[in-house]
């Protein structure tokens, strides 16, 4: 049976036929030690026929046809074209070689035409690609490096252009970013207490809140320059004139050292360090709470926009999480333990990151694992609506949210949750009335 090649270059497609293959013999490795030399890999495979695209955005289409396992009209017609015509009723006296074997396969549908795919014919087509300029003689080697240069960049942009408002790396950085805010805030927030409580270690019991601590140690300056005519100023950061009042009296009897003036101005630096990072924190806060609404509006109404950024960071993007199954979603976070736990062959963790949610705490001790569970598949569910669907709506997720909050109702008091398939539809009809009112909103 003769075996013929397509093979799809970035300047055309080519179809070979391997008609020596008894010189060589019929197996992997006597071909992989002939595609080196071409005067031997030429008595094996000859050239049959060419088809250059008509234009970079033809030779763009072909590719992306090619990626997605689909036979398009030109190499349909360069095919029936090239190849000797199967009798009706009768089997192909040939099979063709394909790289791609959901391209063979959608070319057997769709022209009966037999394909293979496998190791001896990639070694095969391996040769065509490597001696390829020195078949087609028309073609510089120079051209084919162009047409793949050229190829290559225009396959790359359209594969990333996409929606830039539901980047989800945005919300990755983010939440990264959010972590160690906290983790800084919170160590240089004890420094500052630390530094400050030399001077007035009174200060630290009355004002218990970082923020508002260095803020008042911003206010203050030094204990000395308290008096009554600065409550007005303490009470508005602090929002409590008892507490104001409670300042100055505890700065008159304070047990602090004094601090030279360079200790106290270094102290005010890093006291605005603090405040100003803190208001960062709270900016970058709703930053991510708007990217989310944005990115997974459906996950962020089901689990809230902090522990569903960690979710999708975890998993390395959106698409990831849509494609993990619910049980993975589960213990995402929790790979150490579980590990931990198959090697001692000890209990294996029951939630991952999904413990930060509400309903895990909400939940009973003897219901949290099932809570988790259950809430896992309708994480699962809510994070691949968000990323298959083009809509850009909350309303799945309110709808998951809801039934999260019955099965919690029937775990604690045993009223019948509604079922999944009803809050669906009402969901899908809840939907459709809001595009509804939209389209007449914006036609209006």
């Amino acid at each position: 049976m003769a075996l013929y090649l397509l093979y799809e270059s970035a300047s055309g497609y080519g179809l070979f036929i391997a008609h020596g293959l008894d010189e060589i013999g019929q197996n992997t490795d006597a071909v992989r030690k002939s595609v080196v030399d071409l005067n031997r890999f030429g008595k094996v495979v000859k050239l049959e026929a060419f088809q250059p695209f008509s234009s970079a955005l033809d030779a763009l289409n072909q590719q992306n046809a090619i990626s997605e396992g689909l036979m398009t009209d030109e190499l349909r017609n360069f095919l029936e074209l090239n190849l000797p015509k199967i009798k009706e009723g009768k089997k192909a006296k040939y099979s063709l070689g394909v790289a791609e074997p959901k391209v063979g396969s959608h070319i057997n549908e769709e022209t009966k035409i037999p394909c293979q795919s496998n190791e001896f014919v990639l070694e095969l087509l391996r040769g065509v690609r490597l001696h390829f300029e020195r078949f087609i003689k028309e073609l510089k080697p120079s051209d084919l490096e162009k047409a793949q240069l050229g190829l290559g960049h225009s396959y790359s942009r359209a594969k990333v252009k996409f929606n830039v408002n539901r980047v989800d790396n945005m919300v990755i950085q983010a939440i990264f970013l959010l972590d160690t805010l906290d983790k800084d805030i919170n160590s240089f927030s004890m420094r500052v207490k630390e530094w400050f409580s030399w001077h007035f270690p009174e200060l630290v019991k009355i004002v218990s809140d970082s923020y508002l601590y260095a803020k008042v140690l911003k206010f203050l300056r030094t204990k000395s320059e308290l008096s009554e005519d600065k409550i007005p100023g303490l009470t508005d950061i602090l929002g409590d004139e008892d507490k104001a009042k409670e300042i100055v009296e505890a700065a008159k009897s304070s047990m602090g050292q004094d601090l030279s003036e360079i200790d106290l101005l270094n102290v005010q630096q890093f006291a605005q360090r603090v405040i100003d990072l803190a208001e960062y924190r709270k900016n970058l806060h709703e930053y991510l709470v708007d990217k989310m609404n944005v990115v997974a509006p459906n996950l962020a109404s089901l689990i809230g926009e902090i522990v569903g950024a960690r979710l999708i960071s975890h998993a390395g993007s959106l698409t990831n999480l849509a494609k993990c199954p619910s049980s993975t979603l589960q213990i995402l976070g929790a790979e150490k333990a579980l590990f931990r736990a198959l090697k001692t062959r000890g209990n294996t963790p029951k939630y991952g990151l999904i413990f930060h949610s509400s309903f895990i705490g909400r939940a009973s001790a003897r219901n949290k694992g099932r809570m988790a569970r259950y809430l896992a598949n309708k994480c699962s569910i809510a994070s691949r609506i968000d990323c298959f669907s083009e809509a850009n709506t909350t309303v799945f997720g309110e709808k998951l949210r809801e039934q999260v909050e019955e099965r919690l109702d029937f775990y604690d008091k045993g009223v019948a949750p509604r079922k999944n398939i009803d809050m669906m539809k009402a969901a899908i009809e809840d939907a459709h009335k809001g595009n509804a009112m939209r389209t007449k909103y914006f036609h209006s």
